[in-house]
């Protein structure tokens, strides 16, 4: 009875969306986040595959030596899938943990939904993920995408980038009235 109440009062007010610049900085405060893990990886796997150090001794203007003619591709598809995988965790997890937000979205009272104000699940999130943050991932498309992602945010009157609209997803602010409590 009680939820049913809150969930009718929930669709009679407004849910208060969150807009591009306090977005933009917590999608910063992530970026951050995931990058350290990122480096630590990269230093790593560079050490294991016998690059780093004619990475570090190369030449601009000077052609590649054979290790790197030889592993480069290699080492920097793995790094790429390694950052897609990782990000997709921190994103998909955090979202959809009892936080709804990742730290970034935390720190500014912010949490992700779906279209009815409810809490979004693990799939749900992955979804919200692979319809938006996945695509930036990909080489140069991607910049391009993330760029028309992130004005979307800006430009629309509900507030949501098209990897929202497309998982059914919104990004809240704390405070605003949903039918869960966090």
């Amino acid at each position: 009875m009680e939820q049913q109440r809150v969930t009718q009062l929930s669709r009679a007010v407004p849910l208060t969306h969150a807009g591009f610049w306090i977005r933009f900085i917590a999608a910063i405060i992530d970026l951050i986040l995931l990058v350290a893990p990122f480096a630590v990886f990269v230093s790593f796997f560079a050490a294991g595959m016998g690059i780093s150090n004619p990475f570090f001794n190369h030449r601009a203007g000077t052609p590649l030596n054979e290790t790197l003619t030889r592993s480069g591709p290699t080492f920097l598809l793995v790094c790429l899938g390694f950052f897609a995988a990782e990000s997709w965790l921190y994103f998909a997890l955090s979202e959809s943990s009892a936080w709804h937000a990742t730290l970034g979205k935390r720190l500014f009272g912010l949490y992700v939904a779906d279209a009815a104000g409810e809490p979004v699940d693990f799939w749900r999130a992955s979804l919200r993920f692979s319809s938006g943050r996945l695509l930036a991932h990909v080489p140069v498309v991607g910049g391009y995408y993330l760029v028309i992602d992130c004005l979307w945010v800006g430009l629309t009157r509900g507030k949501r980038a098209f990897h929202d609209m497309l998982s059914g997803c919104l990004v809240l602010r704390e405070g605003a009235p949903s039918s869960f409590k966090r």
